[in-house]
């Protein structure tokens, strides 16, 4: 499997929209998982943060773009593998931007988490 690095996520950043964002997060919640989703989350609202820096707003995007891309290293639709790749892409994306990461955007996505997961 290929490895994605933070300078490869910007070339995403063209694929990624704010609409798209949230249709895929809907679509493939309940197969990602609370944990997947909370993450993209906490990426979310730090690209929509303005204090966050243009660089890592880069970086986010990308990743973001990254996850809505429906076909990307290992395609979506297969069980179980078809996330890991978007999970290295926000993990790679988390990993450069923590600084960023206040702990009201983790409160936050942590309420949409909930909200996305309620029964």
């Amino acid at each position: 499997m290929q490895t994605l690095s933070p300078e490869d996520l910007p070339k995403y950043e063209g694929n990624y929209s704010e609409k798209d964002f949230w249709a895929k997060l809907r679509r493939v919640a309940s197969k990602a998982g609370s944990k997947l989703v909370y993450y993209a989350l906490v990426l979310f609202y730090t690209l929509m943060d303005p204090a966050t820096p243009v660089q890592y707003k880069a970086i986010i995007a990308g990743a973001l773009g990254y996850l809505i891309l429906p076909m990307d290293f290992i395609p979506d639709f297969l069980p179980f593998a078809g996330l890991v790749d978007d999970w290295a892409a926000l993990a790679t994306a988390l990993y450069h931007v923590v600084s960023s990461i206040t702990p009201e955007i983790k409160e936050k996505a942590l309420e949409k988490t909930r909200s996305l997961f309620k029964p």
